[in-house]
Parts: C-alpha cells; sequence; structure tokens
C-alpha cells in the first residue's frame, strides 16, 4: 500500500479549483490558469497531485499510468498497468471528482512542454522527473506523454522509461542455451538480427542489452529510434519521427556516417525494410524489431514486405522471439503435479515433446495474502521473458531461397536444435519462476 494520502491530495485540489471557479470560467479555462500558477510557483495542488501518481506508479513499478474520464463524464479514473494489468492506483478507494480532469491534464501538458489550448487533437510529449524509492532518490525517470481527445474530455496516458534501463545480457533471464546464441549474434560482423513479439514484451530492452555487449569504443554504433527510450554512453542516438525524419530518411543518412553497427527501432514499412537488407548486405550489422507472432514468422512477413528471398536468405542471421509473463511470488506459491490427460498436461506435453514432462512439479501462485510485503496479495510480483532465438544455417537459407512456407522452415529450425518460446516458458514454469498458466495466456491471449 502506497504512504501517499491521495485523499488528502484529492480533497485539496477540489477546493482549490472551487474556490477559483466563477460563474464565468468553464473547467477547461480553469484548468488552464490554475497550470499556469502550478507552473510559476512550482508547487500547487494540481501539481502534488500529479507528483503523487507519478510516485504511486513508481512505488508500483508501473510502467504505465492511464488518466481518463469515467461514468459518463461523472469522475475520474486513474490506473496503472503493473505486471501487464491495469490496476486502481493504491489508496484511492472512492471516485475522483471530474472537475480536476482538466486541471490534470493541462498539467501534464505543461510538463510536457504540449499546447494547452489545443483539446481537438492529439498530442505527444514527454518529460523527466526524479523519483524516490525505499527512502532514497533514483535516477530520472523519463515519461512518455500521449493525450488524445475522448468523449467526455481528454485522455491521457504516461509511459514509464528509466533513463538507466539499459541492461546487459546476463540479467534479462536468458536460458543459458539462448543466452549463448545472442552472444554469439553480438559477435558478427554483418547481417541482420530482429527481435519480434507484441507491443510491450520487452523488445527493445533485448536490443539495448545486445547493444551493452558491443564495444563502443572501436566500432561505430547508432541507432534511429522512435522514441529514443534510453540514453546509452557512448552510442549514437537519433530520434526518428513520422513526419519529417521518418524511418527510411534517418536510416539512409546514417548510412553515410561509416556505422559498424545500427540499430533501427522498428521495421514499420517496405522502404525501411530494403534499406535495412541492403545495408546488411553490406557487411554491417542491422538490428530491428518486427511485429509478428514468433520468430519464424520474420521471413513471411519481410517477404511480404517485398524483400526477395535471395537477398533475406543472404542476409537474415537471426531472430528472436519473446513474450512478458507475470513472475511468481516466491512467498506466495505452491507446488502441484498437472492431472494426467488434463489440457494443461496436454499443453506441457505438446510445447515440450515429451509424454513424461507434466508428471514433474510445477508451481502456481496463492492469492489472497494481504500481508505479504513482496505482491500484496496478488500471487505475482515483476515480469519475466520467455524467448526463442531462430538461427539461420544454411539449410533454412535454402529453404528461404527456394520459398519453404513457415511450417517447413519451423520442421527445419526444429530438427537444428531450436526450442520454443512455449519450451521455454514451462522450463520457467517448472522452475517456480512463473505458471503455466501465464505461459497459456501469453502465447493465446487467453486472460
Amino acid at each position: 500500500m502506497s504512504k501517499i494520502d491521495f485523499s488528502l491530495l484529492i480533497a485539496k485540489a477540489v477546493r482549490h479549483v472551487s474556490s477559483t471557479v466563477t460563474s464565468q470560467t468553464s473547467a477547461v479555462t480553469l484548468g488552464q490558469n490554475i497550470l499556469r500558477l502550478d507552473r510559476d510557483r512550482a508547487v500547487g495542488p494540481v501539481a502534488e497531485l500529479v507528483d503523487g501518481l507519478l510516485q504511486a506508479a513508481v512505488e508500483q513499478e508501473a510502467s504505465d499510468i492511464h488518466i481518463e474520464p469515467a461514468s459518463a463524464g461523472d469522475s475520474l479514473r486513474v490506473r496503472l498497468r503493473v505486471d501487464g494489468f491495469l490496476r486502481p492506483v493504491p489508496g484511492i478507494a472512492e471516485p475522483i471528482p471530474a472537475v480536476l480532469l482538466p486541471n490534470i491534464i493541462n498539467r501534464l501538458k505543461v510538463m510536457s512542454h504540449l499546447d494547452t489550448t489545443e483539446r481537438r487533437l492529439p498530442q505527444d510529449g514527454r518529460f523527466s522527473f526524479a523519483a524516490n524509492k525505499a527512502g532514497r532518490v533514483m535516477a530520472a525517470v523519463d515519461v512518455r506523454v500521449s493525450v488524445i481527445p475522448v468523449l467526455y474530455g481528454e485522455k491521457a496516458v504516461l509511459r514509464l522509461l528509466n533513463l538507466v534501463s539499459a541492461r546487459r545480457l546476463e540479467s534479462l533471464d536468458l536460458s543459458p542455451d539462448n543466452e549463448a546464441i545472442l552472444r554469439r549474434w553480438c559477435r558478427l560482423s554483418g547481417g541482420l538480427v530482429l527481435v519480434t513479439g507484441p507491443v510491450g514484451s520487452g523488445k527493445t530492452t533485448t536490443l539495448y542489452g545486445v547493444l551493452s555487449e558491443l564495444d563502443a569504443d572501436t566500432r561505430n554504433i547508432v541507432t534511429v529510434e522512435d522514441p529514443v527510450e534510453c540514453a546509452i554512453d557512448g552510442i549514437n542516438q537519433m530520434a526518428a519521427d513520422e513526419d519529417y525524419l521518418t524511418f527510411p530518411r534517418a536510416l539512409r543518412s546514417v548510412l553515410r556516417q561509416d556505422p559498424d553497427v545500427v540499430l533501427v527501432g522498428e521495421i514499420r514499412d517496405e522502404e525501411t525494410a530494403e534499406i535495412a537488407v541492403r545495408a546488411a548486405l553490406t557487411g554491417r550489422l542491422i538490428l530491428s524489431t518486427l511485429h509478428t507472432a514468433d520468430s519464424v514468422g520474420v521471413v513471411t512477413r519481410l517477404l511480404e514486405m517485398g524483400i526477395k528471398p535471395y537477398l533475406l536468405a543472404a542476409t537474415l542471421a537471426g531472430a528472436m522471439g519473446q513474450r512478458l509473463l507475470r513472475r511468481l511470488c516466491p512467498h506466495c506459491r505452491e507446488e502441484y503435479t498437472p492431472a494426467a490427460g488434463s489440457a494443461e498436461a496436454e499443453f506441457i506435453n505438446k510445447a515440450v515433446g515429451n509424454g513424461e514432462a507434466c508428471r514433474g512439479k510445477f508451481y502456481r501462485a496463492v492469492k489472497g495474502n494481504q500481508a505479504c510485503p513482496v505482491c500484496g496479495g496478488s500471487g505475482y510480483h515483476g515480469r519475466i521473458p520467455i524467448h526463442e532465438l531462430l538461427p539461420v544455417n544454411d539449410e533454412f537459407s535454402g529453404a528461404i531461397v527456394r520459398g519453404a512456407g513457415a511450417k517447413e522452415l519451423r520442421e527445419i529450425a526444429i530438427a537444428s536444435g531450436f526450442k520454443s518460446m512455449a519450451a521455454d516458458g514451462i522450463a520457467k514454469a517448472a522452475a517456480g519462476l512463473t505458471t503455466v498458466a501465464e505461459v497459456e495466456r501469453s502465447l493465446y491471449g487467453m486472460v
């Protein structure tokens, strides 16, 4: 439970708003006036409430904050995305008065250098703040802000990005075999390495981990990102956008800078894919992300984007698929054995490919322990990734050239020792790090 007294903060903000309201002042105009007052004095009831929400998000290790109108505009709802799920802010039990919504939104706009008078179009910005956790000041946390107009007002989503969150490979919870493959890719002098997965699956964190393994003193490493999510010493990082400095334009400029390694934040279109593949063909190591269901799907997606099979076969060095699962609380878990013949046992056997697999012990969450200092009764705390790494050998490249389908490509990969995300997830579930249900949910979308 957060130690922030949100009842007091909300009451102070409402009193302040109410005392400023006149019969001629609209709620929206009021929001602008109060924000100017808060900014000039650096402290004010609305500013204190926003700071409290940011602090609560840090304490809960949230990745996002959602602020939106609720109950047909009669109240304001604030939720935190923790471990992949949205949940209420601890300490806020009662609905927040709707009169605070324009003031909170405008406070965020001022902090993000957005236009407080524009309420009909989406806006994007960012800001940084110094957070406190466990009684000590953390490094600055970068916040990416998105504001959109919705029915009954505006909705803001804040994504929290720790500016020092670049991790080394050993902290990414890779299995020993997968870590060895990824380290081998880090030593490549050229080729295309792609990380795949849905939004929020940790692709950028993985690529930053790869960058941390590269020697920035002897290699010219450049990134093109939209936006730059983490500043890394020794690496040249460029922020792309959708209007002027697009990914293709930025990538062409970067390739004239004599790079050894180029990280492209995301391959979004045919032009970016073409440039990335041809750059890899010239002996540069190209790292990027792609939205596909799994690592083998990289081949199908790039071919659909117009990449010639012979070019893809010549440049693709490896593909990595990943998902994020909730991590079991070590204090709130129990052992059990899946019942023979159950759907869970069948899923385990299919993932591992061994009929004896479900005879071992697995773990599941024991929820309701509200006194647990780690998970607070949810049974989970934090997240853990599962991976599948697809090295591209001569046989796989030959199959790409002759137009093999996804099923045949996967069979070739398995024959070469490829292990799926499902198998990696089952291994981590057997180790007590997560649950079989979490593996199934992350791969097949069952909530």
